[in-house]
């Protein structure tokens, strides 16, 4: 690393095999940009200490991802509204001595959907499997880009509760347990938002949840997304998706958030498509 060179992190637990330290380099090539980025295993404990230190060393900017957005949140000094909206923040920024949190989770899936896979999410109605900061970082950005009633199950309902409580929207956002699912008809797109399937185990869904010509999208991508898309091809779903492209939108907009600058999308997407059977491993 150079003198002037930035330096970046990702912080979560495990991180070892993410992609985001390639994902910058690579965004850091195209924009003749000099930083570093490096991968920091954290867990809850540890975690305010690791970025404490981080700052010490001269760190300006970083990633966070699970089981570490919302007490990254807890940490901020300032919080972007979309963060503070959720309070749970995947990109810190140094600004004036503290951490300045925001979240590009969701503007991240959006754009991948919108503008890549070129989809129309107005009045879809919509389902959300999981009520943990995954979910909570993309469901304001789906409810802003005008997807109909949406529906968040949960294994245990308080988390869905709360999620729906934050976002304050009771006649247009419902929380249910996930063993109830069955009862709550079709739907046109369903997101998994769990970290469940990085153990290969798929929560228990109906076929009945998808609606004719629906949309399933898995946050995860490789390895880990396989049982969700696996199950949505086996409902006939048209579109079944996985996170890569959010991976990487989401991190276009974190790199654009430190640096001032937005890198292209699609060249990085299509490398890392190329070498999609060896993913492993989710952000």
């Amino acid at each position: 690393m150079t003198p002037t060179a930035h330096r970046l992190a990702l912080f979560g637990h495990p991180v070892a095999h993410s992609l985001s330290p390639t994902i910058h380099a690579a965004f850091a090539a195209q924009t003749a940009v000099a930083l570093s980025y490096e991968a920091i295993d954290a867990d809850i404990d540890g975690f305010a200490s690791a970025l404490a230190a981080f700052a010490g060393a001269g760190g300006t900017g970083a990633n966070v991802t699970l089981p570490l957005k919302h007490a990254a949140a807890a940490l901020c000094a300032t919080l972007d509204p979309r963060a503070r909206r959720m309070g749970v923040v995947n990109t810190l920024v140094l600004r004036d001595g503290g951490w300045h949190g925001d979240n590009t989770d969701g503007t991240g899936l959006v754009r991948d959907l919108t503008e890549r896979h070129a989809l129309d999410l107005r009045g879809r109605r919509t389902l959300v499997i999981g009520a943990g900061g995954a979910a909570a970082g993309v469901v304001p950005a789906l409810l802003d880009a005008g997807v109909g009633e949406l529906y968040i199950v949960n294994r245990s309902s308080e988390r869905a509760d709360a999620l729906v409580d934050a976002i304050g929207e009771p006649g247009r956002v419902h929380s249910r347990y996930l063993a109830d699912a069955h009862a709550l008809g079709e739907f046109s797109l369903v997101v998994h938002a769990t970290s469940a399937t990085r153990g290969g185990m798929l929560p228990p869904l109906p076929m009945s949840l998808l609606a004719s010509r629906a949309t399933a999208v898995d946050l995860n991508y490789g390895e880990a997304a396989i049982p969700f898309l696996a199950w949505a091809r086996a409902g006939n779903a048209l579109h079944a998706i996985d996170g890569l492209g959010m991976l990487v939108e989401q991190a276009a907009e974190s790199f654009t958030l430190w640096l001032g600058e937005r890198p292209q999308t699609d060249p990085v997407y299509a490398q890392l498509r190329a070498h999609a059977p060896t993913l492993a491993t989710a952000d």
